[in-house]
């Protein structure tokens, strides 16, 4: 019995998707609920899986194909095995050559399975130049070209050199992926429609980088979870929010939209690029909890886990630039938003106090925000309030 592989429905702004990556191959085994595909969407990735167990029969869309909702994709034969006959199609000498071969060595990736199916190629003829030995599918092409000869072995004086010749001029041409393509018409878009502005100033972390030093062991003993900047950094710009509304609120048509609840962006740079899930409620949440949920959703972002509601809200957006060493930059605010607020590199600099010169770790502190919104008055008082609420942190516990 075949079953039809579709497109999950796909969230309310997404019109349409691309497949991304194909798990499984034509004729490979497939467990119940394994993940056959991945769907690339706008804003997250949706994994299909195996409905029932059995073989993989069909791919009627490559990747890189675009997609609708519930579109038909491909097809399983239910409870069948890898290597069956089937009554629908019979196994070809090609395919059977090819389970005989993924049975020899699971080292194969899919794609240099069929180029061995296809040619008839003998694999323990065939030379592998990738990690540990691995026959890539450049191997194999190479040994089909050379009559299915197998390639002299390479001397081990000439393993080293480099595979590309000095001074050669080479290009590689890939597709944008849609969450990259997505990325660049939000930022155009921010940079089109807004009023856009950034001011700095530098907040001195000695203070905190002690707090942490003094309570990092008892708060994971006791919470389970390291105790990072970044619920500092939450906590600073959630007070700070109630205390210039403005900052908290967004644009719609020719009204002013004030939030009276704190749901903050956290960017985070993901393999497929970057993303700004959402912490809501912040303001109801303890540093623990902050740090456990900045984890989860870094995990989610790194695994392709997000999900849309993960991604979806947000007032305000934090962007962590100096994890990668960035000392000051100018972020980009993340629409309807009308504010983001850059932290950088904290890097020890010598700074004047009480009329002497001492070595603190410093940090700017950028916040880019809509103009039309937000005049400097409420800007330059908003940063003066994170810089003050992080150099004493006591005021977080007194509100003052």
């Amino acid at each position: 019995m075949s079953i039809e592989i579709k497109v999950p429905d796909l969230p309310e702004s997404v019109a349409d998707a691309t497949i991304a990556t194909w798990h499984k191959q034509p004729g490979d085994s497939v467990e119940r609920d394994e993940v056959i595909v991945d769907i690339e969407t706008d804003k997250v990735v949706l994994e299909v899986p195996a409905p029932e167990a059995g073989v993989l029969e069909a791919i009627m869309e490559d990747a890189g194909a675009t997609v609708l909702g519930q579109q038909v994709i491909g097809k399983l034969k239910q409870g069948a095995k890898a290597g069956e006959e089937t009554k629908d199609k019979p196994a070809t000498n090609g395919e059977a050559k090819a389970e005989s071969v993924a049975a020899d060595s699971d080292d194969l990736s899919p794609a240099v399975r069929r180029l061995v199916a296809e040619h008839n190629v003998d694999v323990s003829k065939v030379s592998g130049s990738g990690k540990g030995g691995r026959i890539t599918k450049e191997d194999v092409e190479a040994f089909i070209k050379g009559g299915n000869k197998p390639a002299p072995a390479p001397a081990a004086a000439k393993a080293e050199l480099p595979l590309v010749a000095p001074g050669a001029r080479e290009q590689k041409r890939v597709p944008m992926t849609r969450l990259r393509k997505r990325v660049a018409e939000r930022l155009l878009e921010a940079k089109n429609t807004t009023a856009m502005l950034t001011t700095f100033n530098e907040v001195n972390m000695k203070p905190i980088m002690e707090l942490r030093k003094q309570y990092q062991d008892i708060f994971e003993k006791r919470h389970g979870i390291r105790l990072g900047f970044m619920s500092f950094y939450v906590k600073a710009v959630v007070e700070s929010l109630k205390r210039f509304p403005e900052v908290n609120a967004s644009i719609d048509g020719d009204d002013i939209v004030y939030h009276n609840y704190f749901d903050v962006s956290i960017a985070v740079s993901t393999p497929r690029g970057l993303v700004t899930p959402v912490l809501r409620d912040c303001d109801r949440l303890s540093l623990a909890d902050i740090e456990k949920s900045i984890k989860e959703l870094a995990i989610k972002g790194r695994d392709g886990k997000l999900t849309v509601d993960d991604m979806t809200g947000g007032n305000f957006t934090i962007t962590n630039g100096g994890v990668f060493g960035s000392l000051m930059s100018t972020p980009i605010i993340n629409p309807p938003q009308s504010a983001i607020l850059g932290m950088h590199k904290i890097q020890d600099r010598p700074m004047a106090v009480d009329g002497k010169v001492e070595i603190l770790p410093m940090m700017y502190l950028a916040l880019s925000y809509d103009h039309r919104l937000i005049d400097g008055r409420e800007s330059v008082g908003f940063l003066v309030s994170i810089k003050e609420l992080l150099e004493d942190p006591t005021r977080l516990l007194l509100d003052v």
